[in-house]
């Protein structure tokens, strides 16, 4: 007898395409004063994207939601868009 292997798993719901940014993403790059990067991580009702759309790490993304919650203390970035 042969072993069998068990069948793929499969995903409920949507599958998002998530986008290779972790690559370009630094430490150093990620900061409040970079509005054109942190615009990329807003939706356009200026809400945060979350790290499951955008495909980049834990530490990253906390690091864009500080930066991104920072930039609209003072007035750089929307807290809401119309």
């Amino acid at each position: 007898m042969q072993p069998t292997t068990p069948a793929p798993a499969t995903q409920k719901g949507n599958v998002h395409k998530k986008s290779a940014q972790h690559s370009q993403l630094q430490a150093h790059l990620i900061d409040y004063k970079n509005i054109d990067l942190l615009k990329k991580f807003l939706n356009p009702h200026a809400r945060i994207v979350s790290k499951k759309r955008t495909g980049i790490s834990a530490k990253h993304q906390r690091l864009i939601a500080n930066a991104i919650k920072r930039a609209r203390f003072l007035g750089l970035l929307p807290y809401v868009a119309r």
